[in-house]
């Protein structure tokens, strides 16, 4: 999104963590964000102040926290790339669903957005492409579990090729 403000980690980590608050109970409060990021009081007053100076949320001290349409924009972005990754690392990598969550975690910030939405065309591609398919992933997952091919390379060729021969 180029016209969203730069954020820190931290302030997206924020920004993410009210609009699933607010998603789950309309409204946000400092300490369901607190709690929700194991953070402290003032550490969440900080944020919430430096959001509110961003457009990004609604914010009087000891008043409800909303998002403003700007700031509702921003997080569905930051979770958007976050869920983008996850797949990404659970689908494509087969690594388990904790450390897919890790992972995706760390890198949503610092990833440009092109990579991770060529890592989405790329997840598109494998399940499109003859040569590639949920085959081609479940034989990678197999591999990475067991450190072997499924079948052999000659095999696999042509069976990709079989149903081209026969048109």
């Amino acid at each position: 999104m180029s016209t969203s403000p730069q954020l820190s980690a931290s302030l997206e980590d924020y920004i993410e963590a009210i609009y699933h608050i607010i998603t789950e109970k309309q409204v946000a409060r400092g300490k369901d964000i607190s709690s929700r990021l194991d953070v402290s009081g003032p550490s969440v007053t900080e944020a919430l102040r430096a959001l509110s100076k961003k457009g990004l949320i609604n914010y009087v001290p000891y008043e409800v926290i909303t998002m403003t349409e700007k700031g509702r924009e921003v997080a569905e972005d930051v979770i958007e790339r976050h869920n983008a990754l996850k797949k990404f690392f659970t689908e494509v990598l087969a690594l388990d669903h904790d450390t897919a969550e890790e992972g995706a975690c760390k890198i949503e910030h610092t990833a440009p957005r092109e990579i991770i939405n060529r890592m989405v065309l790329f997840i598109k591609f494998l399940n499109v492409c003859p040569r590639g398919g949920e085959e081609l992933i479940a034989g990678f997952a197999s591999f990475c579990q067991k450190g072997e091919l499924r079948s052999t390379c000659a095999e696999c060729i042509s069976q990709c090729l079989a149903p081209k021969q026969e048109q």
